[in-house]
């Protein structure tokens, strides 16, 4: 019975920023539980290679699509491509997003536009344009990648949190909007998680320091994140819409 409930055999999985970090192990733990799947980001070479990794030792189909999401011609052609190649979508995961720190008296035109157009934007584009046909089947998830940022935010993440907390409320209001259609819509939000992005924008101080503000005392790893999804995703969480799941080692419980 456990099994049967997080079971996703016959499903087929969308996640986009794919191809590495955290997305990367979101699509090896819907593998894994038997879903196919598509993966995107904008770089074919780290696409193939994450595909092989995602797939290996299973049974399971794999696509993947490039496209980058701050280009909304991209993912329209996303939405387009991964039908064509799939035949459906049954699971969305907005999982590309990124992070351009800047004190809020310096943000700059171009640096706002970009983030609202990834964080924000391109999620409803892309959902939108697969919602279709997940209400011919009555049956569908979007689970949307927010941010502990979104609740709390930090020095220079003024543009990144309120992307994070738009998707918040993004997402409350289209599942109210979803749930009379079988779809259901949550966000899972990270806490501190050791990925390439916090590698890239953090000295090692600072890295210090966000480990020592959880209750655990440390970083997450990629695949600690998996079972919230899974859990979103299957009929495990079927009667769960419209809410946010922290996984944050109690980050905001400090």
């Amino acid at each position: 019975m456990l099994h049967r409930l997080f079971d996703l055999t016959g499903k087929t999985a969308l996640v986009t920023g794919g191809s590495k970090g955290l997305g990367k192990a979101i699509a090896r733990g819907l593998v894994e539980a038997g879903a196919d799947i598509v993966i995107s980001s904008r770089h074919e070479d780290e696409l193939r290679s994450a595909l092989a990794e995602i797939l290996s030792g299973t049974s399971r189909q794999g696509r993947y699509v490039v496209a980058d999401m701050t280009r909304r011609d991209d993912v329209h052609r996303l939405a387009r491509q991964a039908l064509e190649l799939t035949g459906r979508i049954d699971i969305l995961v907005n999982n590309a997003g990124s992070n351009t720190p800047q004190p809020f008296d310096q943000i700059t035109d171009e640096a706002w536009d970009q983030l609202v157009e990834l964080n924000l934007t391109s999620i409803m584009i892309l959902s939108r344009a697969l919602i279709p046909q997940m209400k011919e089947r009555r049956w569908g998830r979007i689970i949307n990648i927010t941010s502990v940022l979104g609740f709390v935010s930090n020095f220079h993440r003024s543009t990144y949190s309120a992307t994070k907390a738009g998707l918040i409320g993004m997402t409350q209001g289209a599942a109210i909007d979803l749930g009379p259609t079988g779809i259901t819509v949550n966000c899972v939000a990270p806490g501190p998680f050791l990925t390439d992005l916090p590698g890239r924008l953090l000295t090692e101080e600072q890295r210090r320091r966000m480990a020592e503000r959880t209750i655990l005392g440390r970083w997450g790893q990629p695949e600690e994140l998996v079972g919230a999804v899974l859990l979103l995703a299957s009929e495990a969480g079927s009667y769960i819409t419209g809410e946010t799941i922290v996984v944050d080692g109690g980050y905001l419980a400090r």
